[in-house]
């Protein structure tokens, strides 16, 4: 039979036995091209005995589809190669079938829900390391105590910081050689005809050693009626040293003081 590539058109010669009753795929040997030849047509069985024709005599035809003769032959430019697989049409093996694995899901125990099994094929999350939370709070309890142990020591060698409420007494606590003495009734807080809250204060500080003193400065406070501090100011003394048995009289005031004062508490200012 004659067959034909279907992508260059290039002809060829074949054996029927070659492409068989049910066809097979073929590959041009000039562009590489792979198809799938049909088998040969066969003709329709006769009822008729067969005539009596010798075996010599079939033996002694011509086969036309193995050598065609000239007039018999297409008169295209198209070259039909030779006779045979090896030098026109190469057949193309059939790929060999490889079973597909099957893949059978993992046991799961009798009271594992479905919805509670991951697919091995969904996205998984990168790893993550599972946090000890009693390491953590292990830690942090040691790195709290060591900090707690570092303020004492630092408290304990420095002393603790002035701007802490409770951090100091409001008074220092003075020479025991120096009496300041600031009675109430001589204190005065009142308002100005201006508006201006005006308060004044008199004392004396007296140096009842026998040796010479010298005077520190002076601290006046004055509170609320809740006893919160809401006004202070220093006052120094016009003399820096007192003889023995010698008073030195201070008086001080001070305006725009706030209207909430109520109390005015007198003493030497800390160190």
């Amino acid at each position: 039979m004659i067959i034909a590539c279907p992508a260059c058109s290039t002809r060829y010669v074949v054996p029927d036995s070659a492409i068989g009753v049910e066809g097979r795929t073929v590959r041009c040997a000039k562009c590489r091209h792979s198809w799938f030849q049909h088998g040969p047509d066969l003709p329709p069985r006769e009822e008729a005995a067969p005539s009596p024709v010798s075996a010599s005599a079939v033996a002694a035809a011509p086969t036309v589809a193995s050598e065609p003769d000239a007039e018999t032959a297409p008169a295209s430019p198209e070259q039909v190669p030779e006779t045979g697989t090896e030098q026109g049409i190469e057949p193309v093996p059939e790929p060999p079938v490889v079973p597909r694995p099957v893949i059978r899901p993992a046991a799961r125990s009798a009271d594992e829900s479905f919805e509670d099994t991951a697919s091995s094929f969904d996205h998984q999350p990168p790893f993550r390391p599972r946090r000890n939370m009693a390491k953590l709070w292990t830690i942090a309890g040691i790195g709290f105590a060591v900090l707690v142990a570092l303020l004492v020591v630092l408290a304990t060698w420095l002393g603790l910081p002035r701007w802490l409420p409770t951090a100091h007494a409001t008074f220092g606590a003075g020479n025991p050689d120096l009496v300041l003495a600031f009675p109430s009734e001589r204190q005065d807080r009142r308002t100005l005809p201006n508006g201006t809250e005006y308060f004044g204060a008199s004392g004396t500080v007296t140096n009842v050693s026998k040796q010479p003193q010298e005077v520190p400065p002076i601290l006046i406070v004055l509170r609320d009626a809740k006893d919160k501090v809401v006004y202070t100011w220093d006052v120094t003394p016009p003399r820096e040293m007192l003889k023995p048995g010698e008073s030195v009289t201070i008086n001080e005031a001070v305006t725009d003081v706030p209207k909430n004062a109520k109390v005015a508490e007198i003493g030497w200012k800390p160190e």
